[in-house]
Formats: structure tokens, C-alpha cells, sequence
């Protein structure tokens, strides 16, 4: 081979010069320390992110049910089992104050409170705190202790509990023990098998062995635009956190500056990405800090590597402190020092009492980090968390001074000082929503306390029918009620798809159940505009029904928008030649405007829906780096599509003319709206050739290759199923003259998937395709 260009800086990533990086001097990417892919070709499009947490990875195999198997757990027995644990004490890690409490709701917020709104990813939904990248986060130092002194009860309940519903249990109960009146608790997270390589964390530049220090590793990770304070301060979509490896903002302030307003502007971009709002904000921090301490007696430039870097012989514990014992009064996590509260094993209003009672002013912890202490010498002492009759100072955060210095969060300080019990059920009702956000609809809840009220805004609320469904006689009717609008098989597949595909198996969100695609916003999105006519008539082919019936059964918008979309499918595949029935499930309930909480629904507004063709006009300045092909890719990740039936699923709304705007980009074919696989045939053939119609290359025209004459046009949403190469092959298998048959079986298939994706009130909690659902 001939000598390379490569960068000589990253000496253990690539051979030497002029040596061939597939010789048998070295191992390449499937047993190295690097993927080769990742490192030879960067920008090829990661297609096998699509199969990621597959079956094959699960242990438990397709069969097993997570409902049944929790069902059996007596909860008041477990619950007994982690509070006992809970105020006890082993010596390789013993507890701060002879209870565990405050260290198990550390986990458990870490574990829920990686969830953000943007894309929905992140959140205690599937345990991914067990690895990494999160597993080995500094600010997730010493959670692998946590985890591992819950092994026991791990064990004692097998299969019945997993990891994800053991830690948010474990935090309950740990508020439980010291006072709070928790507002209730569900099981139902089912764990996932494999790390996590498909969430973008943010431009992940410092390799985490190469830190000596928490501060040095924030000061070197750039995730922000504008200046701290200003209009256009903001933080890289769709990330939430303030820096790398934290949960959500530097305690010690912006780049450990020490400034507690530019804390607040952080706190407040960071939770609000996290879908909390200032009272919900305040009531997590106040309520969080009122237990425990937080740990700084060692420098960060001695402890140990993180997990997924600690020696073998560490079996998956990292962050060794070789100082003292290395634990108890010598444990390091972020490099504070301190007690926010005289007492920190018991709920109390002490936190906010001396926030604003004491000034502060700056020290710095035994590791060097900074933190704050009450000037006034008699205010009150902690006592020491291991060592009986020794005390010390309170400690604040400057993330804690920044409550107290921003006018609109110490206005809720300022409401919670004078009134106990509105701060107590606030932080009850806050955690239940940090703990339960990325869990779906209620549907999916497990376990005896399961007992809140129905309609909390954030659950995405869908009232109970007050009718029977439609049967096979009625849903026969309605298809020819359907046909006889006239509307065109492309509106109506177009309709039906932009109902179902703003679900995302992130947290659960979005789906054609519910009726919003007749409600705001997403009635009002320039990617579903095409739909509002389709929605309308459909209207009217529902009141005709539904209008005098005397045998009890209504058919929804919702299901009627799903059952119109089925009847489209069945016909364009008649008309290819294939007779077909498309799998339909009654049971849609129509939700209002009045239960649909506009602006978090806002954010399942797509930037890249490639399946409709659609490009934000904003789409530029919303992702700055990713292309319209990575963010379709994303999109199908999140419907939890395999590689062919993405590939598929593309085909047939190409051929049924789905595009957002009616338009002809990608629809390689004269026979609009019949299932043909002429998308495939046309991607492949190649007598024909692609040209870019604009300098970006956005657009494409497909010309003859020997007349040169244009045929069709097409955009990067469409090309990549012929450049990629896990994608092409994949179009390959459709083009061929034994296609046809295969490619309507296999679209009926992913549609019927795809339509059902939010139906957990009949599909339970077995897993669902490459992601756990």
C-alpha cells in the first residue's frame, strides 16, 4: 500500500507511516481498542446503530414478560428488604452517617436525570447509568459503589426486578426513611443489555484518562454559544447538561468561575432542557441538598480511572482513592466537602433556612475545589459523617448561592421558606417526575403504588373511551366510507404516517393514539400541513358514523386517522398486483387540547423527517454539524427500525408520494401511489447518474448516462440508499425481479410496527425490536 496521511500525534490509533493498517502487525477494529470504521472513514453513516440493544444481546430472549415476572415481587417485602439495608453499614464501603439514604438518591437522580427533552434520550428508562459512557461520567463517581451494594437484593429477586426499577425504588425509599411522603412509585423500566452508542452526549473531546482534575476537564469542554448572561447564550441542541460527564451543571459554577448568577443561567438552560420548569427546578435542588454530604477529602488527580478504565482486577469498580481507607471519611466524588444541613438524614426545611439566613463567602474544600461557608462563626455545624463528636462547618454549592441570587428562583426559595408543606409536596411531585418522565404512558406503569392522580400534564394524559370499539364488520364500513371521500392514497397514507411517527422510543412520547395530529402544535407544523384537508374529511366520515348508533361502539379520530392510512396501503398494493390486509387495531382514544401540554409536544416537532422528505428551513443553525442523512438515521432509531425495515419503510412512502409537500423528490416512479418497488430499482440502476443541482449538495437531478437527459430529482434523504453500503445492499434485495411480493409483505410488516409503537395498553412489556420498550 502506499503511505497514508495521517496524524502522527495519535501514535497508539494508527500505524506508523507507510505500514498498511490491515497488516498482521496489528489487530484491526473488530478486536483493537478502536473501531477501524470509525477511524478510517469518519463520516460514513453509522447504519448499525440501528441494531443496537438487540435481541441477541438479551439474556431473558423475546418471551420474557416483565409485567408478569414484577407482578410477583411482594413490594412491601422488597421495600422492607432496601430500608433495612438502607441504615446499615459494611465496612469496604460504609455508610455517611450510618445511612445509605442520601448515596442511594444520588444514584437514583443521576440515573433519571441524564433525560432530556430535545430527542428524549437519557433517563432511568433502561439503567444505561450500569455503562458507558455514563457508568464512568465524573459526575457519576462512585455510583458503581451504589450499585454494587445492591447487588444482594439484586439477587434475592433475579429476573422480576431490574436494575432500572431497583435503583428509582431504592432512591424512594431512602426519602421514605428520612421523612418525605414520596408521591408514589412504578416499576416497569426494562433494563437494556448493551452501552448506549447511539445518544450524542455533546462534543465529547477530553478523553477521560488524560483529566487530572474535574476543573480541568470542564475547561476544556466548549458545548456553549455566546457569552454567559447574554441574549444569545445557549447550549448545543440536543444536549442538556452544562459540560462533559456531569448530570446537569458544574456545582462550583460556569468553568469553576465561582459566579453563582452564571450559575443560575446555566441551571436554568440545563433543567428547562430537562423538562423543569423554575418551582419544579427549585424544589429538586433545595429538596436533593437537604440530605447528605458531599464528598472532597482527595485531590481528583490521584483517584483512580473511571470503571470502563480500571484494571481487570478491579471487576468493574473505578475511581480507586488510595488515600486512608479510600472510603468513609476519605471518599472523593465531585471535590466539595460538606453538609448543607445539621441533620442530613432527616427531611427538613433547614437547607433553604441557612441559604438565606447566613452569608457566604468562598473557601475551598481539602481536594482544592470551591465551595462556599457561612461567615458568621456561631451559625449552625454539621456533625462529622463518620467520626462521633466531631463537626463541621456547613457547605454550600455555588450552584446553592445561585438560588438565592437569581430573582426568579429566590422568589420560589422565598414561597417555600414561608410555607413547609407546599415545599414538601413540590419536591414530592418533582422527583416522581424526574424518576418517571422517560417512562411513557401510564399503560406501562407496574406495582401497588401506582396510585397518583390521572392527568398529570407531563404524562401526555389520554382519557378512557366511553365507548366499545369498532369490530371487523364496522371497520369494514368505515373502509369503504374512507374510499369514498375521494381523497388519494398518498394524502392518506400521508396522514396516517405523520400521526404515528412522532413517537419516540426514547421516553415513550408521541404516537397515533391520542388524536394530536388534530390538535396544537402539531397540527400547525409546516411538516404535517398536508394532513389538515385528510383530517377534516375524516371528520366528517366519523360523525356519519358514529352520529344515532344505538349498539355502543364509536370509532376515534385517532383510529380512524390509522385505519384511512391502512386502507391507503391495501389499495396501492392491489394495484401493484399484490392482494394484502393490513394488520389495524381498534382502541384509539381521542384526547383535547386541554390535556396536551403545547410546549413539551413542541419538542417532538421534527428537524430531519427524511421518511416525508422534510428539511427544517432552520436545520443549519439547529444542528451545526450533523447532516440531514445522520438526523434521518436518528429518526428511524428512535421508531426503533432495523436497517431493512427502514430501508422498506422508505420505499413504500416514496411510492405512495408521502413527501411533506407534495412534491417529486425521490419519487422514482410513473405509477404514483401503487407499491411498486420502483424506488429500489430506479436507486440501483446504473445506467443512470446523479448531479448535484446545488453547490451545498442538497439537491440531485437523475440524469441518463447517455443522452443526459433528467429523469428525477432527489435529495440526500434519498441518495443515501444507494451510497451507503449496508443500505444499498439492503435496496438491492427489493430491486430484483423477485421483489415485489417480498417488499409488500415486508412494507405491511413495518407499517403495522410502526403504527402500533405507542399501543402499550395491548402490547405489554415484552421487548420491541433493536431498542427495549
Amino acid at each position: 500500500m502506499n503511505e497514508m496521511t495521517i496524524d502522527k500525534t495519535n501514535t497508539d490509533s494508527y500505524p506508523m507511516a507507510g505500514q498498511c493498517p490491515f497488516g498482521g502487525d496489528r489487530i484491526g477494529g473488530a478486536l483493537g481498542s478502536r473501531p477501524a470504521l470509525e477511524n478510517w472513514y469518519p463520516h460514513r453513516l453509522r447504519v448499525e446503530l440501528l441494531h443496537q440493544n438487540g435481541l441477541a444481546a438479551d439474556p431473558l430472549g423475546p418471551d420474557f414478560d416483565y409485567a408478569k415476572a414484577f407482578e410477583t415481587i411482594d413490594l412491601d417485602a422488597l421495600k422492607s428488604d432496601i430500608k433495612q439495608f438502607l441504615t446499615s453499614s459494611v465496612a469496604w464501603w460504609p455508610s455517611d452517617y450510618g445511612n445509605y439514604g442520601p448515596q442511594m438518591i444520588r444514584m437514583a437522580w443521576h440515573s433519571a436525570g441524564t433525560y432530556r427533552i430535545a430527542d428524549g434520550r437519557g433517563g432511568a428508562g433502561t439503567g444505561m447509568q450500569r455503562f458507558a459512557p455514563i457508568s464512568s461520567w465524573w459526575d457519576n463517581g462512585n455510583t458503581d459503589k451504589s450499585r454494587r451494594l445492591l447487588q444482594p437484593i439484586k439477587h434475592k429477586y433475579g429476573n422480576a426486578l431490574s436494575w432500572a426499577d431497583l435503583m428509582v425504588l431504592t432512591g424512594n425509599c431512602a426519602l421514605e426513611i428520612m421523612g418525605l411522603p414520596t408521591y408514589g412509585f412504578a416499576g416497569g423500566r426494562l433494563d437494556a443489555w448493551e452501552a448506549d452508542n447511539a445518544t450524542y452526549w455533546g462534543p465529547e473531546v477530553v478523553e477521560m484518562g488524560s483529566v487530572s482534575s474535574f476543573d480541568d476537564m470542564v475547561n476544556r469542554d466548549k458545548r456553549w454559544r455566546g457569552k454567559n448572561g447574554d441574549a444569545d447564550y445557549d447550549l448545543e441542541n440536543p444536549l442538556a447538561a452544562s459540560h462533559q460527564a456531569l448530570i446537569y451543571v458544574n456545582p462550583e459554577g460556569p468553568y469553576a468561575n465561582g459566579d453563582p448568577q452564571g450559575s443560575a443561567n446555566d441551571i436554568r438552560v440545563t433543567f428547562t432542557r430537562m423538562a423543569m420548569n423554575d418551582e419544579e427546578t427549585v424544589a429538586l435542588i433545595a429538596g436533593g441538598h437537604a440530605f447528605g454530604k458531599s464528598h472532597g477529602m482527595t485531590p481528583a488527580k490521584e483517584i483512580g480511572p473511571p470503571p470502563e478504565m480500571a484494571p481487570m482486577e478491579a471487576m468493574g469498580l473505578g475511581w480507586h482513592n488510595p488515600n486512608g481507607t479510600g472510603a468513609g471519611k476519605d471518599t472523593m466524588t465531585n471535590g466539595i466537602e460538606g453538609s448543607w444541613t445539621p441533620d442530613p438524614t432527616q427531611w427538613d426545611n433547614a437547607y433553604l433556612e441557612n441559604l438565606f439566613k447566613f452569608d457566604w463567602e468562598q473557601t475551598k474544600s481539602p481536594a482544592g475545589a470551591l465551595q462556599w461557608t457561612p461567615k458568621d462563626p456561631s451559625a449552625p455545624r454539621t456533625p462529622d459523617a463518620h467520626v462521633a463528636g466531631q463537626s463541621h462547618p456547613l457547605m454550600m454549592m455555588t450552584s446553592d448561592i445561585a438560588l438565592k441570587v437569581d430573582p426568579e428562583y429566590r422568589k420560589v426559595c422565598e414561597k417555600f421558606l414561608n410555607d413547609f408543606d407546599a415545599f414538601t409536596q413540590a419536591f414530592s411531585k418533582a422527583w416522581y417526575k424526574l424518576t418517571h418522565r422517560d417512562m411513557g404512558p401510564k399503560h406501562r406503569y407496574l406495582g401497588p403504588e401506582v396510585t397518583i392522580e390521572d392527568g398529570l400534564l407531563w404524562q401526555d394524559p389520554i382519557p378512557d373511551a366511553a365507548y366499545a370499539p369498532v369490530g371487523e364488520a364496522e371497520v369494514a364500513t368505515l373502509k369503504q366510507a374512507i374510499l369514498a371521500t375521494g381523497l388519494s392514497v398518498s394524502d392518506l397514507a400521508f396522514t396516517a404516517f405523520s400521526a404515528a411517527s412522532t413517537y419516540r422510543d426514547s421516553d415513550k412520547r408521541g404516537g397515533a393514539n391520542g388524536g394530536r395530529l388534530a390538535l396544537a402544535p402539531q397540527k400547525d407544523w409546516a411538516v404535517n400541513r398536508r394532513a389538515a384537508p385528510v383530517v377534516d374529511a375524516l371528520r366528517g366520515v366519523m360523525a356519519e358514523f358514529n352520529h344515532g348508533r344505538t349498539d355502543g361502539k364509536q370509532v376515534s379520530l385517532a383510529d380512524l386517522i390509522v385505519l384511512a392510512g391502512c386502507t391507503a396501503v391495501e389499495k396501492a398494493a392491489r394495484d401493484a398486483g399484490v392482494e394484502t390486509q393490513v394488520p389495524f387495531t381498534p382502541g384509539r382514544v381521542d384526547t383535547t387540547q386541554e390535556l396536551t401540554d403545547i410546549e413539551m409536544f413542541q419538542w417532538l416537532k421534527p428537524v430531519v423527517d427524511g421518511f416525508r422528505n422534510y428539511v427544517d428551513d432552520g436545520f443549519g443553525a439547529m444542528t451545526r454539524s450533523l447532516s440531514p442523512e445522520e438526523l434521518f438515521l436518528d429518526k428511524a432509531n428512535l421508531l426503533t427500525l432495523t436497517a431493512p425495515e427502514w430501508v422498506v419503510l422508505t420505499g413504500g412512502l416514496r411510492a405512495l408520494a408521502a413527501n411533506h409537500d407534495g412534491s417529486n423528490r425521490g419519487i422514482f416512479t410513473d405509477r404514483v401511489g401503487v407499491l411498486t418497488t420502483d424506488f429500489f430499482r430506479t436507486l440501483t440502476d446504473t445506467n443512470l447518474v446523479w448531479e448535484k443541482i446545488d453547490a451545498d449538495g442538497t439537491s440531485f437531478a437523475l440524469k441518463d448516462r447517455e443522452t443526459g437527459q433528467a429523469k428525477f430529482e432527489a435529495t440526500r434523504n434519498d441518495l443515501i440508499f444507494g451510497s451507503n453500503a449496508q443500505l444499498r445492499n439492503i435496496a438491492d434485495a427489493y430491486a430484483g425481479s423477485d421483489g415485489q411480493s417480498r417488499f409488500v409483505a415486508d412494507f405491511v410488516r413495518v407499517w403495522d410496527k410502526v403504527m402500533m409503537l405507542d399501543r402499550y395498553d395491548v402490547k405489554g412489556h415484552r421487548r420491541q425490536g433493536p431498542m427495549a420498550a
